[in-house]
């Protein structure tokens, strides 16, 4: 299992929130992870740490339909998202560029900022330390959980067209 800091947020996180449309002149994925989530949370770029983990309520995501959102989110070290539930052109994007997100009814309004979560996404398990609290998320078929692991799309293709 894997684990990680939770970093907490609301509905409705919007695209222009996990990275604001002034920063989206960079292609630098470096540059991206230092202005995410700069409007709704200044301490998030400065404190995060690789395998912490995003836990947000309805709608993550939503907004533009910019790749820019997950790759930033992924490129700040986020090692998963969950969420009560995502935008549909958020959940499409964090699958092509390969950023792990799962989705649970109220497991978000179960957490705090700064518990820790062990996860397994094969499984779709995923347990607070904190309180001991286990969830089973829904997971994504083996296939697609493939495609996540090898870093998205591109790299997934490249392997398949490689072998």
């Amino acid at each position: 299992m894997e684990k990680g800091k939770v970093w907490k947020y609301g509905e409705n996180v919007d695209t222009d929130v996990i990275i604001p449309a002034r920063y989206l002149n960079t292609a630098s994925h470096e540059e991206l992870a230092q202005h995410c989530m700069e409007d709704i949370d200044l301490s998030f770029a400065k404190e995060v740490k690789p395998s912490d983990i995003i836990i947000a309520g309805e709608n993550f995501g939503c907004g533009s339909s910019r790749e820019h959102a997950p790759i930033a989110i992924k490129a700040a070290g986020i090692s998963l998202v969950i969420a009560k539930s995502f935008a549909r052109i958020f959940y499409r994007n964090a699958i092509n560029i390969g950023l792990p997100i799962l989705e649970h009814p109220y497991l978000s309004d179960e957490c705090n900022k700064n518990d820790i979560l062990k996860y397994d996404l094969s499984s779709g398990i995923v347990k607070n330390t904190n309180s001991g609290k286990e969830y089973v998320c829904n997971k994504f078929p083996p296939e697609i959980q493939e495609l996540i692991k090898t870093g998205g799309l591109i790299n997934y293709t490249r392997e398949k067209l490689h072998k």
